[in-house]
């Protein structure tokens, strides 16, 4: 993730040791492992409801035949798919910078570091859990009506939450921060370089304070507005802060291991974030399509958000360098899956998020085919192909140092990894994308209404090819729920 483009000469020695196991766990860093297991459990509950909800597109309001749908409808299956991506993905990152905060602080835990941490886990657990039952309150339309915003559901995606929740959400991650400073606060009082701490530090304050844009809007805001503001969490707070915070964090652990030097972290890590910050920002304006954005605007966003894809690209080429770091040390090979994660992350980096993305952003492509199943397309891709599989790799790094003795079990990792990237390029491109061009030519021919018509979508053709997305479907949840168990196996193992 941006940490290896320096010469092989100008590496320093790998040493014969890992130098962060070296380093005495603080009881902070061993509270840990309830936050892994919350990260598996909503992963395992989200795949299976993505598949659960992809099958109602066949099949209407019955799964095989039964009728679940008056428990589960498609609008609430949807909105727990969508919100349980984004809280077990987000802890997984809030997991990976409470697991650095003390190596950064040299190794020692803050007073009340640890307190601090099981705080923030089980109001985490309150806000997931208060999410997910507002969410059923509100379309099974037992909630008054008055409450819907604010304990229910929003009724914006990636925003479903109750606006409660949403604060409580923010708070957390505020709390987090906190958690944080309190550690790199000290790091900056040791005499050195300090750049790399400032780029880190940054990127913790823009995620915690950066989820707050989702605060200036109402329940009666103008959607127009309200869009621009959504899209701040969506595209800044998740594409943009998150990837700088991944590159940061990136550098620091491997600075860490001593398989980098400090001033070469740095400038990879400044370079990659200068990059995706220069053309996420100004190309968040792709998103305002359908908001009333001026023609200028629209350009400048449309412009840049095709940029994204040259940082993107060069991503590809630093997978092969992240995976090649095994061959420096011989203990890397106790870390090889949480960085073939990293590779994956690298690959659908060039691929979902910059290949695909392009395909929809530039402005002729965002009229014809925004809102077709070429947007899904994307935005699996990039949403689990990128940050899924990069906290999945912090969740696996974490796991390997919480639990050192911890033995990964070489059978089931390769099953779950091969087949989570299998299942999930053929989810994409034997069902999403054929669905998407085919609507594409609708909405070029007749137009938007008549590509997204239940007359057109249930053709036999598009029939056929949602069926199939089955098998896609269940070749990736094997995958995930064999990655899942191996963290509970790893949980549960003991060490000395």
């Amino acid at each position: 993730m941006g940490v290896f483009t320096s010469t092989r000469r100008r590496r320093p020695v790998a040493p014969e040791h890992d130098p962060i196991a070296k380093i005495k766990l603080t009881p902070s860093q061993k509270a840990l492992g309830k936050y892994l297991f919350i990260v598996v459990a909503l992963f395992s509950l989200q795949v299976l409801l993505g598949g659960l909800t992809a099958h109602y597109t066949v099949e209407g309001q019955e799964f095989y035949g039964i009728n679940i749908s008056e428990w589960f409808p498609y609008s609430l299956t949807r909105t727990w798919h969508i919100q349980a991506a984004m809280f077990w993905i987000a802890t997984g990152f809030l997991a990976a910078g409470l697991f650095l905060a003390p190596i950064i602080n040299g190794g020692k835990d803050p007073k009340y570091q640890k307190l601090g941490i099981d705080i923030l886990f089980w109001a985490l657990v309150l806000v997931v859990a208060g999410t997910f039952i507002g969410n059923w309150l509100a379309i099974a339309q037992i909630m008054p009506a008055h409450l819907n915003f604010w304990l229910g559901h929003q009724g914006y995606e990636y925003v479903d939450l109750g606006r409660l929740w949403q604060i409580g959400k923010f708070l957390g991650i505020v709390f987090w921060l906190v958690l944080m400073m309190r550690c790199v606060v000290g790091a900056f009082k040791v005499k050195g370089d300090k750049n790399l701490l400032a780029l880190f530090t940054a990127s913790v304050v823009a995620i915690g304070l950066f989820y707050g844009a989702g605060f200036f809007y109402g329940e009666r805001t103008h959607i127009s507005i309200m869009e621009y503001w959504r899209w701040w969490i969506v595209h800044l707070w998740v594409e943009g802060f998150f990837e700088v915070f991944a590159t940061a964090s990136l550098a620091f652990i491997f600075h860490s291991m001593g398989l980098v030097s400090r001033r070469m972290a740095t400038v990879a890590a400044l370079a990659s974030a200068s990059l995706f910050m220069l053309g996420g920002v100004p190309g968040t304006f792709h998103h305002l399509y359908f908001a009333g954005t001026t023609t200028p605007v629209m350009a400048v966003g449309a412009t840049f958000s095709a940029l994204e894809v040259v940082p993107l690209i060069v991503l590809g080429y630093e997978a092969w360098e992240n995976y090649s770091l095994q061959k420096r040390a011989t203990w890397m090979q106790r870390i090889k899956w949480p960085l073939l994660c990293f590779v994956a992350v690298a690959f659908w980096n060039m691929l979902g998020a910059g290949v695909l993305g392009f395909m929809i952003n530039p402005p002729i492509s965002l009229y014809y085919v925004q809102g077709l199943n070429t947007t899904p397309t994307h935005a699996h891709a990039a949403l689990f192909g990128v940050y899924g599989f990069l906290a999945l790799g912090f969740v696996l790094l974490i796991l390997r140092y919480i639990r050192p003795n911890l033995q990964f079990d070489e059978k089931l990792m390769k099953m779950a990894f091969w087949t989570m990237n299998i299942g999930l390029a053929l989810m994409l491109f034997t069902s999403l994308l054929p669905v998407g061009f085919i609507q594409f030519y609708a909405a070029a021919s007749e137009g938007l209404w008549y590509a997204r018509s239940e007359a057109f979508m249930q053709q036999p053709l598009l029939q056929n090819l949602r069926w199939f997305r089955t098998v896609g479907d269940m070749v990736f949840i094997v995958g995930a729920l064999g990655i899942s168990w191996q963290v509970v196996k790893g949980l549960k193992h003991k060490s000395d």
